[in-house]
């Protein structure tokens, strides 16, 4: 008796898991991309670059589609320039700041405390209901995002001795957190006229703070290294990693691909050990424990 066989598309396409950790593993990269950056790149100018390059991009892949996306997102243009201007402007430029100061594992696991600003936003803004775990979760998260950040010592943050590098990568984790709220008040409207509009929203007003870096004498055009990460943020982690994170939320659903994410910080420290060099100590350890352990209590445990 033959044994049936799939189709040989069917064999040779890529498995769920491909899809989910495709995206993990290029937003880890982020870490390397942004201390790679640091002198052959100012922070705004990869900030406009980046933007710059991804709308010209998607005019080259589909030209049409843009006039269409922009047409659409028109009559909401202030909530559009507010959300571009925080979550793709301000916030990516805080992460870009922040790298210049402070370390690649530092970069990995301070954004884990996004989760934990999220559920607060949500309940300032929408009044979500915060059960005592997933509170508890998020208090956790922080305490995580403490250690790191006083490198095992907590008693630093009564003497105020923080590092400037980690304190602008917890104001940019902020930042995207209340894009990220703001998220659920999004017009009806297809999300590819979001992004679209995002990202040119992003563009324009990351112009002006370009222009106070330009005239200060901060500025700095990209060099080799600085090219190099300005085209792994925009192709690969701006269009690549959401696209391939679409993809495996349409085959898995969005809770089990979620989980997934709470190994963006592994991947990124471990990069910045294994590329870049660094030192991980055991404050490293204990706060992406507290971080993860943090992130689980509230995500599932406290569901």
């Amino acid at each position: 008796m033959s044994e049936t066989r799939k189709p040989l598309s069917s064999r040779m396409a890529p498995t769920p898991w491909l899809y989910i950790m495709l995206p993990i593993v290029i937003w880890g990269g982020n870490v390397v991309a942004a201390k790679g950056a640091v002198g052959d790149i100012s922070p705004m100018m990869l900030t406009t670059l980046r933007w710059f390059v991804v709308f010209t991009l998607v005019a080259a892949w589909s030209p049409r589609a843009i006039p269409r996306a922009l047409l659409e997102v028109r009559p909401h243009w202030r909530y559009v320039l507010a959300m571009g201007a925080t979550g793709f402007t301000l916030a990516n430029a805080m992460f870009f700041i922040g790298a210049r100061y402070t370390s690649g594992v530092n970069i990995a696991i301070i954004p884990g405390i996004m989760p934990a600003f999220v559920i607060i936003g949500m309940w300032l803004v929408h009044g979500a209901r915060v059960s005592a775990l997933r509170a508890g979760g998020a208090a956790i998260t922080i305490l995580g995002i403490a250690v790191v950040a006083t490198h095992g010592d907590l008693t630093t943050l009564a003497r105020m001795e923080l590092n400037r590098g980690d304190l602008f990568q917890v104001v940019g984790s902020a930042l995207y957190a209340t894009f990220t709220v703001f998220l659920r008040k999004r017009p009806a409207l297809p999300a590819f006229s979001f992004f679209i509009g995002f990202a040119v929203a992003a563009l324009l007003t990351s112009l002006p703070l370009l222009a106070i870096e330009m005239s200060l004498g901060l500025s700095i055009p990209p060099g080799a290294r600085g090219l190099a990460a300005l085209l792994y943020v925009a192709v690969f982690t701006s269009i690549v990693g959401h696209v391939l994170w679409i993809k495996a939320i349409d085959i898995v659903g969005p809770s089990r691909a979620g989980v997934f994410q709470n190994l963006s910080p592994i991947i990124g420290a471990a990069l910045s050990v294994l590329l870049l060099g660094e030192t991980f100590e055991w404050y490293h350890a204990t706060s992406l424990a507290l971080v993860l352990g943090g992130i689980y209590v509230s995500e599932r445990l406290g569901r």
